[in-house]
């Protein structure tokens, strides 16, 4: 009788272990999932979330444009002025224009030394709808040879949902993953990771009341 009672009682623990493992996973998983707030300022929202692949952060971008769809489509398919508001953009230029809605093109990114300079191939995909703007910029790391001043950016991904709230006034729902290459450490990437869209959306924001705001 109390072997039996006893063979219950490890069964039970097993059990109660297991459950307690699950939620564990599971509140992990969550944690991972949630979004924290880095900055807030000058209406622009910055988040970073833990990526579910490696050690580096995803990045969150909520703001408002004082612009139309038509403005932001426009600005955004201005490649050869992306020094205008990219941060620490050197040089973009056009590779291939495959439809009005789809751009290939090349853009090189000036950094701190002792930091190599990097480069990067991206495909800027464009899909309007009357309710939503959806945009995704993908990086293609083996569309050109690399160059030996660069390290080429192996993984790159942004995605804008743009969802107009006024005539004149847009929401910004931007996302980033990225990962650089080369030799930097983690902790300088997930430290830095807010600093440049941050200032990209500030740039973008002035630059757009300044072209189409009277």
């Amino acid at each position: 009788m109390f072997l039996f009672l006893f063979q219950l009682f490890i069964q039970f623990m097993k059990k109660t272990i297991l459950f307690s493992l699950l939620l564990l996973g599971l509140s992990t998983v969550k944690a991972q999932d949630k979004w924290e707030l880095k900055k807030n300022e000058g209406g622009i929202e910055v988040y970073t979330k833990k990526s579910p692949i490696g050690n580096l952060k995803e990045l969150r971008v909520i703001c408002m444009l004082d612009a139309t769809k038509e403005q932001l489509i426009s600005t955004l398919q201005d490649i050869p002025n992306y020094n205008q508001w990219v941060f620490s953009n050197k040089k973009s230029v056009i590779l291939k224009t495959i439809n009005p809605q789809k751009i290939i093109y090349y853009t090189e990114s000036n950094l701190p030394w002792p930091i190599k300079d990097r480069d990067l191939v991206v495909e800027l995909d464009i899909s309007d709808t009357p309710d939503v703007l959806n945009i995704q910029a993908k990086s293609l790391p083996d569309y050109l040879p690399k160059k030996n001043k660069f390290i080429r950016v192996p993984y790159s991904l942004a995605t804008w949902k743009v969802t107009p709230i006024a005539s004149n006034k847009l929401k910004v729902d931007y996302t980033f993953s990225v990962d650089p290459g080369g030799s930097i450490p983690v902790w300088l990437v997930n430290a830095t990771l807010a600093i440049g869209p941050y200032n990209s959306f500030a740039k973008l924001k002035d630059l757009l009341r300044l072209k189409y705001q009277k």
